[in-house]
Order: structure tokens, then sequence, then C-alpha cells
């Protein structure tokens, strides 16, 4: 017996030395959204930062695809010692949850949470054959063409803001799913859609040159990025309930002082003057929190997604 609680000792103590020593390699960083996306933007600033702090290269793995199943999919199957973690946002732990009858994972125990990175602003944007100056004259327009306008989508906050508009107005307007924004967002420009809910990192340097038309915030309130550009409540919609958030996640049952050290060295990074300056060209606020916040962060949003889903009408995939 002496001879065996010894041995587990010696493991233990391996164990403690491990994570001690962290990181002693690379870290892969899984962002689910194409290279040039608001996230994946996001991700690379945080990986330079972070890669200085912990004194090994932060390597960023775009996985698009599924809403984002794809890559947690991938997180949830990973060693659970802190050298796989997650970029991950609302389309991936609360959208696909929502949306699927049989979900591929369960937010509240396949992932551990280690800290909030931030929130997104969201715009709605039309191209600029579309003959409407303001939320009010998009829909009127739609309901005197039905059929005619296509909407794209690159996230699930996107295609929720949409389609709870096209719900409560009645619209006849066809989505189109992408992979992510960047591909969206050159469609629009090109005119083969005419609407979508995007990122303002995506889509405001198209406004300010002159490419497509912003509508609306989705948020409660103005962006300091657009300021004469109205709220959605304000252009004569509800609030949109949803926050489009994006937080950091390892795999299931990280040892409790990995998470710690990766909850540091991303807040400390949260401080650098080179990652403010860059999120707020991406219109993106900081929300540094504990692992336990972020967790109730699931909890809430989920709950709010399945409530917006089924007021959309959106279709849940089996």
């Amino acid at each position: 017996m002496r001879k065996i609680l010894i041995a587990i000792s010696m493991v233990m103590g391996l164990g403690q030395a491990t994570a001690a020593d962290f990181p002693t390699r690379p870290i892969r960083l899984i962002v689910h959204f194409p290279a040039g996306s608001s996230t994946d933007v996001i991700a690379r600033t945080f990986g330079e930062s972070v890669s200085k702090k912990l004194g090994q290269q932060i390597i960023i793995d775009n996985k698009p695809g599924a809403d984002g199943s794809i890559a947690a999919n991938e997180l949830k199957r990973s060693a659970a010692d802190g050298y796989t973690i997650m970029l991950a946002t609302n389309s991936a732990m609360s959208g696909v949850p929502a949306t699927r009858k049989t979900p591929p994972y369960d937010v509240t125990t396949d992932f551990t949470p280690i800290t909030e990175i931030g929130r997104y602003n969201f715009f709605l944007y039309v191209s600029k054959d579309v003959p409407a100056k303001n939320l009010k004259e998009l829909i009127a327009y739609a309901k005197a063409n039905p059929g005619k306008l296509a909407y794209g989508s690159g996230n699930i906050t996107g295609r929720l803001a949409f389609a709870s508009v096209v719900a409560a107005n009645n619209l006849d307007v066809t989505p189109v799913p992408y992979k992510g924004e960047p591909p969206a967002i050159t469609d629009l420009i090109t005119g083969r859609i005419q609407a979508m809910v995007a990122t303002s990192g995506t889509g405001l340097p198209q406004v300010k040159d002159g490419k497509i038309l912003a509508l609306a915030t989705i948020l409660e309130k103005r962006s300091a990025a657009a300021p004469d550009v109205p709220t959605i409540a304000e252009a004569g919609f509800p609030d949109f309930k949803i926050e489009p958030w994006a937080g950091l996640f390892g795999p299931p049952n990280m040892p409790r002082d990995i998470v710690a050290l990766l909850n540091n060295a991303f807040k400390e990074a949260m401080s650098d003057p080179a990652v403010k300056q860059r999120m707020a060209e991406q219109d993106f606020t900081l929300t540094p929190s504990t692992p336990e916040d972020l967790g109730a962060l699931v909890k809430r949003q989920l709950d709010i997604h399945r409530k917006m889903v089924s007021v959309a009408g959106i279709e849940i995939i089996e």
C-alpha cells in the first residue's frame, strides 16, 4: 500500500511540475471563423501579445464551418493540458445548441471557461443597389418586392438578427448562409446579396469607402465608430437581446492552475495599449472576467438564444 501511495504522489508531483512550467511549447488557438474575419483579427492580436507574456508562440488555427461546431468538437476532444484552446463566440457556444435538436456538445460541461474576451458591435448593412436609406424603407421595399431580396449571414448573430426583422414584418426574403463574414461582405458589395447583419470590423470599412450602407446597429447604444447610425430600436425595431460575445475556452477538465495562468495572461493582454488600440479599431469592447463569470454568461445567453430562435422562426436542425 505504501508503494502505491508513493507512486501516486510521484505522479501528482509530476503533474504539478508540468503545470508550474507551463507552457514549454507553442499553444494552438482555434478560431472558428476564416482568416480576415473580425474574430480572426482579434485572435491574432491577442496571440501576439500573449506570446510575449508566456514566452511561447500562440499559433492561430482557423477552422470555420457549421456555425463553429467543427472547431468546438475538436476542442472538446483535445487534451486538457492547456496547449489547445479556443476563441469562441456565441455562434458556437449559444447558437449551435439553440438550433440543433440534438446538440453536438453540452456547452456547460464539455468545455472549460477561461475568460471573457469582449463584445462585438453589429450593423445591418445593405447594398448600394437597394433603394433604402433606413430600416423602415428597407422593410417597405422588401414588402413591395417579395422574393427579390437575399440576405447573407456569416454567424448566428447575423442570422438571428435579420431573421427577427423578417419574422416580425412577415417578409419574403431569401437567407444565404456563409462560413464567415468576409465572403458575404464581398457578395454584398457586388450585389449578389442585398443585405446582411455583420460586425463593425468587417462592414464599417466598406461603409466608409462608400461601397455599402449601414442602416442600424443591433446594440442598445450607438457605436462610437459610427455615431450617426441609429440603434435598431431607434430605427423602429425592438431591442435585440442577444449579446454578441467572445470568450476563451479550453477542453473539459483543464487543471485550475493552467486556467488561472491563461486567464491572467489574456487579462494582461487586455491592458496592452497595442491590443486596446486594435480592439478600438474593430469596435470591439474588452470584457475580462473570471472563469465563473464566463460560465454564467454561457448559460444565460444559451437561454436567450433559444428564445430568439423560436421568435425568429428558425428551423431546428436535426
